[in-house]
């Protein structure tokens, strides 16, 4: 195997790249960094970083990073080189060791300005002339699941309200096919639906990213609108809301109580109209309690509350699931696929689907590439990780066998842990009632699931809450 050629991989990236020796002297200085600073390599190698920026041992990262032997992360600086080019970066510079001796460090940084329009991109901002920016209506969404027709029940109601919406479920129930219905249902549904990932983004680039910016706020910054103020008179979608640093959920607030935003490095605030829909992956009490999400945030928030089963509890809906899922690659991958098999069909029911709907659709995709000749989607065509996942879950779920070229498979359930894991679950169920005095309600939040599930659990146990109640 060949050497890499670790100077022809740096001097390809898209990152600005510059190792400096021990004493601060650059050493290997890529064109991406000669474009942010607007100057040429053979100008900068060799010579010290104190010597080429207006930077001193305090205010350089590099320098910094050599100083204290540690890595500097996601720092935001704005610099002058000596020819007077002024650059608005953010870096991470790292120390290079051999034999335990340091010997200089590599800073990688990223031009603040394309950053930040590179990340607007990538949120996919529909124009006015090619629609509003959501797909999915409530007609796309599959099931009748009592939980998941309530779900839909209270989205619609609430979609021509003006009170923020909250949407809390596992990764992949459909948090933002439900964002995408409940601006399709409204009156707002001609404006832009404008979604935005409060995980994917820096934190250093999400305020002026939500609230826009003024020019001169920080050199370089140019006055430009927020994602608040674009979606004006439409939707805006906090994707993550308990991602999202709690100083900026302190703005965020006042921004949803007062309904007007501020540039930053501005005084004057404009009125907003704005529908907002968040939604959290994890129970909201859970992230309060963990500091990830304001208290008072999630009150005014989460006027309208809306929980997304997961597919787990929605085992009834696997055979219609499937159905609209088979139907629509067959159409796309252009084949014939008629179902899934019997010993299939089995192991999807006692599947965890931690990955939720999305997880099925995935699959039901990756085995329809895996199909042949035959129009029945069997074990061998299943991608193997669901494999490993169905072992950890079940301890003894599917045991494969060989026989001649072809991989025979054989779904093997333990009849004893179901049964067991429905005594647990019985269990738990009737020591909420009892500690409820008979309360379903009061049971059922104290579990964390809906009346609606609740119910469903008592009939399916055939417990009578009657025999629970306060004497």
């Amino acid at each position: 195997m060949e050497d890499i050629d670790i100077y022809r991989v740096l001097s390809s990236m898209h990152e600005g790249v510059l190792i400096a020796d021990v004493t601060g002297k650059v050493r290997f200085y890529n064109e991406t960094q000669a474009r942010i600073d607007d100057l040429e390599p053979e100008d900068v190698i060799g010579k010290k970083i104190i010597d080429v920026y207006q930077l001193n041992e305090n205010t350089s990262t590099t320098m910094r990073c050599l100083k204290s032997g540690q890595p500097i992360m996601n720092e935001t600086m704005v610099y002058q080189t000596k020819l007077g080019k002024v650059a608005n970066i953010i870096n991470n510079v790292y120390p290079l060791y051999k034999s335990g001796i340091l010997i200089g460090a590599i800073n990688f940084c990223k031009d603040y300005q394309l950053l930040e329009k590179l990340i607007v991109q990538d949120q996919k901002l529909p124009q006015k002339k090619s629609g509003n920016g959501a797909r999915f209506h409530f007609s796309d969404i599959i099931g009748s699941d009592p939980d998941m027709l309530n779900a839909v029940r209270i989205a619609m109601m609430s979609s021509n309200s003006p009170s923020p919406i909250m949407i809390y479920g596992e990764t992949g129930t459909g948090k933002e096919l439900f964002a995408q219905s409940i601006h399709n249902h409204s009156s707002r549904k001609k404006k832009l639906f404008i979604p935005i990932n409060c995980a994917a983004i820096p934190e250093n680039l999400l305020e002026g990213i939500l609230f826009g910016t003024s020019k001169g706020v920080f050199t370089g910054a140019i006055d430009k609108s927020g994602l608040f103020e674009q979606a004006n008179g439409g939707t805006i979608f906090l994707d993550e809301l308990d991602s999202m640093p709690l100083m900026l959920q302190t703005k965020l607030l006042r921004v949803v109580q007062e309904k007007k935003v501020r540039k930053l490095g501005s005084l004057k605030e404009r009125d907003l109209d704005v529908k907002i829909i968040s939604s959290v992956g994890r129970p909201p009490v859970e992230a309060i309690q963990k500091g990830t999400l304001r208290m008072d945030l999630f009150y005014r928030m989460g006027v309208v509350f809306i929980m997304l089963p997961p597919l787990r509890e929605r085992k009834d809906e696997l055979k219609e699931l499937i159905r609209c899922f088979i139907a629509e690659y067959n159409k796309m991958l252009n084949v014939q696929v008629l179902n899934v098999s019997k010993h299939v069909f089995d192991l999807f029911s006692n599947y965890h689907w931690p990955g939720n709907v999305r997880e099925l659709k995935h699959v039901i995709e990756a085995s329809m590439n895996m199909v042949t000749q035959d129009r029945i989607i069997e074990l061998e065509h299943l991608p193997p990780h669901i494999f490993s996942f169905v072992k950890k879950d079940l301890s003894q779920a599917v045991e494969i066998k060989k026989s001649h070229s072809r991989i025979q498979a054989k779904a093997v359930f333990s009849s004893d842990l179901f049964q067991s894991q429905a005594e647990n679950e019985r269990q738990i169920i009737s020591k909420a009632l009892g500690a409820s005095g008979g309360n379903a309600a009061k049971a059922a939040r104290s579990l964390g699931v809906s009346s609606q599930s609740f119910h469903y659990k008592l009939k399916k146990y055939r417990l009578k809450r009657e025999k629970f109640l306060s004497k």
